[in-house]
């Protein structure tokens, strides 16, 4: 157990340390001068991607839900 809780909270450090920003959207914006644009980009890119995976995480802590109540009857 307490393995899987480092684990997660690895994951969860090395999830927002992560840059989201794809090739053609970083060499756009760093060539500017402004680089609280591309950190506002970047934020709204790792906003978006967070919502499918939480709905995935849900979907299948349901799913083990219930199976697990099956397996017991």
């Amino acid at each position: 157990m307490k393995q899987k809780v480092a684990f997660f909270i690895i994951a969860l450090f090395l999830f927002f340390k992560t840059n989201a920003q794809c090739a053609m959207c970083r060499a756009v914006l760093e060539s500017g001068d402004d680089q609280s644009a591309a950190e506002g980009i970047n934020d709204g890119i790792m906003f978006l991607m967070i919502v499918p995976y939480i709905l995935v995480a849900v979907i299948g802590y349901i799913v083990y839900k219930s199976y697990s109540k099956s397996k017991k009857i």
